[in-house]
C-alpha cells in the first residue's frame, strides 16, 4: 500500500483475535492515514476488549485525534476515531 494513501473515512470490524500486538500494529498502520477531519468507526465486541481499546487508541494516536465510544448495543461498541488536524 503506498505510504501517501489517505482516507476520509474508515469503517472496520478489526480482527481482535489476531492478538494484541498484531492488532495494535494493524490499527497504527491504518488509522494515521485518516485525512484531516477524517473519521474511523471500529465495531468491537465488549467481551473482546472494546472498552480497554478506547484509552489505548487515545494514548497511541496522541493529541491530533479524539477517540470515544460512539454507540453501544447488544454487547458491541462502535468506537469513533476523529482526526483533528
Amino acid at each position: 500500500v503506498p505510504a501517501d494513501l489517505t482516507f476520509d473515512a474508515i469503517w472496520s470490524n478489526p480482527p481482535i483475535r489476531i492478538g494484541k500486538d498484531a492488532l495494535h500494529d494493524l490499527l497504527m498502520t491504518w488509522l494515521p492515514r485518516l485525512t484531516p477531519a477524517g473519521a474511523a468507526y471500529l465495531v468491537v465486541q465488549k467481551n473482546l476488549g472494546a472498552d480497554s481499546l478506547i484509552p489505548w487508541l487515545a494514548t497511541a494516536l496522541g493529541d491530533d485525534y479524539e477517540v470515544s465510544k460512539y454507540h453501544s448495543a447488544k454487547g458491541y461498541r462502535v468506537i469513533e476515531v476523529l482526526r483533528n488536524k
